[in-house]
């Protein structure tokens, strides 16, 4: 049975940092982008970037930030420096309309939807790579920005925007934050300028200092780490819940059963609640009937598949639900079941090889593999050529930039990946 960690990070004990990674600001001429865009050794004094145009910021070896020459405590940033071109977008968004933006067309009314329901229609957008679109629409009819995305995602058949979104939720704390909620920031001021709605997939591990973002921006929908509550007017972001908010459709309850209602020779409704759960997130080949009351061979197949497509191993996948399995499964969170592939692999992906397929010298496929996966993250800009299958300096680069973009620091941040970095990786 998985323990309340499984698929959490290994942290260990972190080490002062001696340097943060700074991507130089375009046309800007202080002497810390300058020496970067020239590809010099960073310029990381004082002044450095006194006069920068993003306010970049460095950290020293005591752990003191410096920002325009200003210190400041390791609390007051991100440890990310953000690419600009992940900023949010600037362009004015639609305003509220039918689908398609039909005019006349009556809005159809919001549906009931569930948490899984909501992240498996946002997943749908990424899997596509919905382009952004102030004046497009997808072929369901929703406008392809931020609104447009979150509006398909609550299944509201009609498209708002960011002034109107907060009247078909209700206002929540962060603490009471779950998988198909959003993180809504309006501008009324000028809504131009900042204004944004993400949806909140699930923290990224116990720290609760970054989440899982749903969110459609330049130049497609994305799913990324970003850090509470938004990469820019994070103070400004408003947490909500969908008014129209049901139950799964098994019936199933939030609440985990417990361990007594699964297993060889049970027989109970919560076993039909698993199946149906289990089914929807791709396990339905694993029944050749039902699911049904009675446990059987096909429920601890398909429980286990699920298992391993969240990268989870051993006794985390012995096939019997957990809590963790169970929290996964109602609210949606979490890789689906792949369609086929071998037992240990993640999605058509192999499982982690272990930290000695990563040393230096090393060639084989799995850096190759990991490399490519790197690229298609978007923390190719470490690579001159490649990736291929020898171990560099590139790809320990490449990773240690993932690993903090996670939040990680110290040894769970050098740049060899270890499970979990394998597994984020693959989602």
């Amino acid at each position: 049975m998985e323990s309340s960690a499984a698929g959490l990070p290994e942290f260990r004990n972190e080490g002062a940092l001696s340097f943060e990674e700074i991507e130089p600001a375009a046309g800007c001429e202080c002497t810390g982008c300058r020496s970067l865009g020239e590809g010099k050794a960073p310029v990381t004094g004082p002044g450095a970037f006194a006069h920068c145009a993003r306010a970049l910021v460095t950290l020293t070896a005591t752990g003191t930030l410096l920002a325009a020459g200003t210190p400041l405590t390791t609390a007051a940033a991100h440890p990310y420096v953000r690419p600009a071109d992940d900023d949010p977008p600037s362009s004015p968004q639609g305003t509220a309309a039918p689908l398609y933006g039909a005019p006349g067309k009556p809005a159809a009314a919001p549906k009931p939807v569930t948490r899984a329901e909501i992240i498996r229609r946002a997943k749908a957008w990424v899997a596509a790579e919905v382009p952004y679109g102030l004046n497009t629409y997808w072929r369901d009819g929703y406008r392809q920005d931020c609104s447009g995305f979150v509006s398909m995602a609550w299944n509201l058949g009609s498209n708002q925007w960011t002034g109107t979104l907060g009247r078909f939720g209700v206002r929540i704390s962060r603490d009471q934050l779950q998988p198909g909620d959003i993180l809504l920031f309006h501008n009324p001021a000028d809504p131009t300028r900042g204004s944004h709605v993400t949806i909140f997939g699930g923290w990224t591990d116990y720290t609760r200092t970054h989440y899982v973002a749903y969110e459609q921006a330049r130049p497609h929908a994305r799913r990324q780490s970003t850090p509470y509550a938004y990469w820019s007017n994070s103070k400004r972001y408003t947490a909500y819940r969908y008014k129209a908010l049901t139950a799964a459709a098994s019936g199933a309850p939030a609440r985990y059963p417990g361990r007594a209602a699964f297993g060889p020779g049970v027989r109970s409704p919560y076993v039909t609640q698993l199946g149906k759960l289990l089914a929807a997130r791709g396990g339905k080949r694993f029944y050749t009937q039902g699911p049904g009351p009675v446990w059987g061979e096909a429920d601890r197949r398909a429980t286990q598949a699920f298992q391993l497509a969240q990268g989870w191993r051993g006794k985390d996948a012995d096939g019997l639900p957990g809590p963790l399995t169970w929290e996964y499964l109602v609210s949606g969170k979490g890789r689906d079941i792949p369609a086929s592939g071998t037992p240990g692999a993640v999605g058509g992906a192999p499982a982690y090889p272990g930290r000695a397929s990563f040393r230096p010298g090393q060639s084989n496929a799995f850096v190759t593999a990991l490399g490519r996966q790197l690229v298609k993250k978007g923390y190719g800009r470490f690579y001159t050529q490649g990736p291929g299958p020898r171990w560099g300096e590139a790809d320990r680069r490449a990773v240690e930039a993932f690993q903090r973009a996670q939040g990680w620091r110290g040894g769970a941040a050098d740049g060899v990946p270890g499970p979990e970095t394998w597994r984020r990786l693959f989602l």
